[in-house]
């Protein structure tokens, strides 16, 4: 059963939260960080992405970047503009996008249900990412980059976040980033404890996005236990925002392509059809409208994909996902794009960017583009349920959570 646990959080002086917290830092590449923190030195982009600091360019993962963060996060808190709280607190972290909103706890979770499978995942992970975040996390003595979580709704759960809500005054609130971004404290005893017991009857937690976050966290959590095994000590927790599932929702994870493989274009139409229904697509751009149908944008024009009858087998929650689909039959086999992870010549568009990205991109630098229908929820669970792994690149998210509103200190 699911373990959380109250902290207290470093967070932003409250009239200072809508210029400290940043997107996180995997969504932009360092010269669009840079582009983004002009003109507010308190982005904690420049604590996130330290290498945006520097007047010429220097690598992201130098000792020296780390050691950078370090020091603009100890002036912040000397200053004043992050303050802590002075007792152990849950906070409830609600956004509203598009009219549609999603309401999360933020809490610590236990490294020890993460081993344990007690928290879910669905994604590999890449050292050399996990390693990004673990010396960030040291440098810091602190996680900063809360883990995105979800579980089965829990009626009673849901009701009480929404109660202290509705009848506390938020601890910040502001617009970011087209999303509206409102906090509360909870500082109640009785309530902190109510959530706790609620949330060990809560059978699993998964992870919705933050995979190489937590992967770091749990990696220096458990070096820091061989120097000290309190089991209370902070480390054996990092920061997450769990969310009910029925909150959240998955925006499609398109594909762009740099060549065919050597095909022409002809070559490429009948390859496809070997395998899928071709034919021209009921729209222009086309966003397919349902699972189990795809948009191919090739030299100006697009086609709508439907796989031949007994394709997809139905009864694999890993192989049925269209992301899966699309790679199992179509990238791999024809395009010979075995492994997307590694494989340069694909390059991957959230959905959020809109189809004129894929258009853009096939016209400047790319020559096919995939539309795909987004993956649901209740796929994420069900592969993580049977502990197996999506394909690369199967979710995206939005909104995102900010980075730079709660920081759990370690010590």
């Amino acid at each position: 059963m699911a373990v959380i646990k109250p902290f207290r959080a470093v967070r932003p002086a409250e009239e200072l939260a809508s210029q400290i917290a940043a997107l996180p830092y995997d969504v932009m590449n360092s010269q669009e960080a840079k582009t983004m923190v002009e003109g507010n030195p308190l982005s904690f982009l420049r604590i996130d992405r330290a290498e945006i600091n520097f007047p010429e360019p220097v690598d992201p993962h130098a000792p020296q970047v780390y050691a950078k963060a370090r020091q603009l996060f100890l002036e912040m808190l000397a200053k004043g503009q992050f303050i802590q709280d002075d007792q152990d607190c849950f906070y409830i972290y609600r956004q509203i996008m598009d009219g549609r909103t999603q309401t999360g706890l933020v809490a610590c979770t236990s490294i020890d249900d993460y081993n344990n499978d007690v928290i879910k995942k669905h994604e590999f992970t890449r050292p050399d990412k996990e390693q990004d975040r673990i010396e960030h996390i040291k440098a810091l003595e602190a996680q900063t980059g809360p883990i995105f979580q979800t579980y089965r709704d829990q009626e009673e759960i849901t009701e009480l976040i929404s109660a202290w809500a509705e009848d506390h005054a938020p601890l910040y609130e502001f617009s970011a980033y087209g999303v509206e971004q409102i906090c509360w404290k909870v500082d109640c005893p009785e309530t902190i404890e109510r959530l706790i017991s609620l949330f060990a009857a809560v059978p699993n937690l998964y992870i919705a996005d933050g995979h190489h976050r937590s992967a770091a966290a749990v990696r220096v959590g458990m070096e820091l236990r061989q120097k000290n095994p309190d089991p209370q000590a902070e480390f054996n927790y990092f920061l997450s925002v769990i969310f009910p599932a029925s909150d959240l929702k998955i925006w499609p994870y398109n594909r762009v392509v740099k060549d065919l493989a050597g095909l022409t274009t002809e070559e490429f139409l009948s390859r496809i059809k070997e395998r899928f229904v071709l034919e021209e697509a009921p729209s222009s751009p086309f966003a397919p409208a349902e699972k189990g149908t795809f948009g191919l944008y090739l030299a100006g024009k697009w086609y709508k994909l439907t796989p031949h009858p007994g394709l997809v087998p139905a009864d694999d929650p890993v192989h049925s996902l269209d992301v899966a689909v699309l790679q199992d039959h179509l990238l791999a086999p024809i395009l010979g794009i075995e492994d997307p992870r590694r494989d340069g010549r694909i390059e991957f568009v959230g959905g959020i960017r809109g189809l004129t990205e894929l258009e853009r991109r096939v016209q400047e630098d790319m020559q096919v583009a995939f539309s795909l229908y987004p993956t649901s929820i209740a796929e994420v669970l069900a592969v993580a349920d049977g502990n197996q792994v999506m394909p690369p690149k199967s979710t995206w998210f939005e909104p995102k959570l900010l980075s730079g509103l709660f920081i759990h200190k370690l010590f």
